[in-house]
């Protein structure tokens, strides 16, 4: 690859493809090394991650889906800035959303989301998404091919977060549409150029908005009114933005990385014919495959944090006001923890040991949903199919395959996936 000093990890393409070679030769260089275009320190090395993550005291997360765009409003300067963070937090891009928080504010935010997604709620939406999967199933298995990611995953991701919020059916479609031309809120940050907007999630805010006032005012029994009647842990009555806020949340960031995990077990198992074949005889293995494609392509590239105070990481010493991208998918590829690293393997004993979900007070509170999701679809998937292929016509043969990736240095993942499949003999 070119000289790691000339290349551009936020704005040049030739990354987007393929970002693992500069994640390894950054790594090479140092496991928390400066990026020379723009300052950011990057963590590729797997402890050093783990360390940033689990460490809120040290680290802020006001700039965690920002990083340096458009950078923090005022110097930096002292040995301790976490007054100058509190003071300028709320003139930060996206400061109202729950993975900018600091505890206590976050603590008290993300109980309101615990309260929500409970083991008792996940188990009762497990049912649905088993059926969701199967009826958007009906109409995208049709023809024998199709491309995966706008004719199942995304609707999908969409409606089961839509169904665990309580979002009335016949509301439902409205969303689909409604979120089908707003901007992403991760993707959209990527993109130089472009303005960045306060709160990209003006759609979901009105119509949460509404939503839980009308729960306020005439209490049902239904998932809406058990959010809109939300406690903070001390038990005050959260203001309806806070609420809304949280719903807005769920329903944008687990779509998005659902949707990355699902495209890519997808194109493993048609890929792979091989694994295809085993997956179809033992569904046990399902669940690995789910962690290993988590781990081997991270549908988040990185976080940001920015250091309260002089604090040292991988023996390198850094002051206070220092920004570094934790980079989950360059920590996830460490060989000091995972053996060859760049290989798919089913049996990696120690899978779950990836971040791809993060780590610490912000590890990502819809893990179990978006596990559940994926199992329930690539199960679904094998059983009403004999054979799932890449399309040549689309993709390329195998060995020349070309495939597209999200222009944007927060999200990893396909931006389409075509396939084709043969239906299972009760199918056709």
């Amino acid at each position: 690859m070119n000289d790691i000093k000339t290349l551009n990890f936020f704005l040049d393409d030739d990354l987007v493809a393929d970002p693992y070679p500069y994640y390894e030769a950054m790594r090479g260089q140092c496991p928390v090394s400066r990026e020379p275009h723009h300052g950011v320190m990057l963590v590729t090395g797997y402890e050093e991650a783990t360390q940033v993550l689990q460490d809120s005291e040290r680290f802020s997360s006001c700039i965690s889906v920002t990083g340096p765009f458009p950078g923090f409003p005022v110097p930096l300067e002292g040995d301790d800035v976490s007054a100058l963070i509190e003071q300028h937090r709320d003139e930060l891009p996206m400061s109202d959303q729950l993975p900018t928080f600091d505890p206590p504010t976050h603590t008290d935010h993300r109980a309101l989301l615990m309260r929500l997604i409970t083991p008792k709620r996940l188990k009762e939406n497990e049912e649905a998404i088993w059926r969701l999967a199967d009826r958007l199933l009906d109409e995208f298995l049709t023809g024998g091919q199709g491309e995966f990611i706008n004719g199942f995953a995304s609707p999908f991701a969409l409606l089961v977060i839509a169904d665990l919020l309580g979002v009335p059916e016949e509301d439902q479609q409205g969303f689909i549409e409604g979120l089908r031309h707003r901007p992403r809120s991760e993707a959209s940050v990527g993109a130089m150029g472009e303005a960045m907007a306060h709160s990209p999630m003006e759609f979901l805010y009105a119509r949460f908005t509404a939503y839980i006032e009308d729960r306020r005012r005439e209490p049902r029994d239904d998932v809406l009114s058990a959010l809109a009647a939300a406690r903070f842990p001390d038990g005050s009555v959260p203001e309806v933005i806070d609420v809304v806020r949280i719903a807005a949340n769920l329903f944008s960031a687990g779509q998005e990385t659902t949707v990355r995990l699902l495209s890519t077990a997808l194109k493993v198992i048609a890929e792979r014919p091989d694994l295809q074949e085993l997956l179809r005889k033992e569904r046990h293995r399902i669940p690995n495959l789910v962690e290993e494609s988590l781990r081997i392509e991270s549908p988040i590239k990185g976080d940001f944090r920015l250091t309260r105070v002089p604090t040292t990481v991988g023996g390198v010493d850094l002051p206070a006001g220092t920004m570094l991208m934790v980079m989950n998918g360059a920590a996830n590829r460490d060989p000091r923890r995972f053996d060859d690293p760049a290989v798919f393997d089913i049996e990696r004993s120690n899978v779950r040991q990836h971040i791809a979900f993060g780590r610490g007070v912000h590890t990502c509170p819809g893990a179990p949903l978006a596990r559940t999701e994926a199992r329930a679809s690539i199960e679904r998937l094998l059983d009403r199919t004999a054979d799932i292929r890449i399309s040549e016509s689309a993709h390329g043969p195998e060995g020349a395959r070309r495939y597209s990736y999200l222009p944007t240095y927060i999200l990893r993942g396909l931006s389409e996936l075509h396939l084709e499949f043969t239906l299972a003999e009760e199918e056709g």
